[in-house]
């Protein structure tokens, strides 16, 4: 695969303003964020983006950056293994419970504040004979998590079919299975409420747009989790999983990223899932 690396020199005050610009950037096809380690180019950082994709947001990519008025350049990367160059400045994570993560995007070895949130509460659940949902998987290090908390089945799925190799990598270098696939919730074909447990540590548009979707997936007392997102987007949230019979259970915070946690109180009526 072709790509293309944006260099961009941010000036953010927080860091949850960094955080949320690329976020942005990964929503717009973005699939690894290299920060540096010099000094003297704090603030800049490498964006490497499929070269397909690039082509087809660059406008909107440009305009966005534009907004901020960022300094930026765009190279085409040289026809080589670049991945591994990266992983090599990026070696493998050791995480709780022994578990190691090759990560092939910055955002996935499991240090993020989300996705810390998510790991602890894994840490003090049991999930004996439960099946799992992975939402938006990345490197798999949250359906690794569930599986060495006794799930007997995790499903783990993503739109980026490097994210999904990755999961099985990640699988196999832990010594557990996990059925990884490629595709966007709305559509697999599930049967109705197969889900004790859905993660989703994904963008708050994405939370909104499929909670629907969770509910009808989610086994009755079956409960959801999830994370990606600020304070400000709790509202809407809690509204939208209410509308769909979901009772929140509890809001943990890491910085300025929230987690909420819901459960689903009855059978949810409607359609099917879909999984091919």
């Amino acid at each position: 695969m072709r790509y293309h690396v944006i260099h961009i020199k941010t000036s953010f005050a927080e860091e949850w303003q960094q955080d949320l610009f690329n976020q942005q950037l990964c929503d717009l096809g973005v699939d690894t964020i290299d920060p540096g380690s010099e000094p003297e180019l704090a603030g800049s950082s490498d964006y490497y983006i499929p070269s397909d994709i690039w082509l087809q947001n660059q406008t909107v990519i440009t305009e966005y950056l534009s907004s901020f008025r960022f300094l930026f350049s765009v190279d085409e990367v040289p026809d080589e293994n670049w991945n591994a160059a990266w992983e090599a400045e990026h070696p493998v994570q050791e995480l709780l419970l022994g578990v190691k993560i090759i990560p092939h995007c910055a955002f996935g070895a499991g240090y993020h504040e989300t996705t810390s949130m998510m790991i602890g509460e894994l840490l003090n659940t049991c999930l004996e004979g439960k099946t799992v949902l992975d939402n938006g998987c990345g490197t798999g290090v949250l359906g690794i998590f569930a599986k060495k908390q006794g799930a007997q089945e995790v499903i783990a799925i993503d739109i980026d079919d490097k994210s999904v190799r990755n999961t099985l990598e990640n699988a196999a270098l832990n010594g557990v299975e996990i059925d990884s696939r490629l595709g966007d919730l709305s559509s697999f074909n599930f049967p109705l409420s197969p889900f004790n447990l859905i993660l989703a540590n994904i963008h708050r548009n994405i939370l909104l747009a499929q909670m629907p979707l969770y509910a009808r997936c989610l086994v009755p007392g079956g409960e959801l989790w999830m994370s990606g997102f600020y304070e400000s987007d709790l509202p809407s949230l809690q509204s939208a999983a209410g509308q769909e019979n979901l009772t929140v259970t509890g809001v943990l915070a890491n910085g300025e990223w929230r987690l909420m946690k819901c459960r689903k109180e009855e059978r949810h009526s409607g359609t099917q899932c879909s999984w091919n």
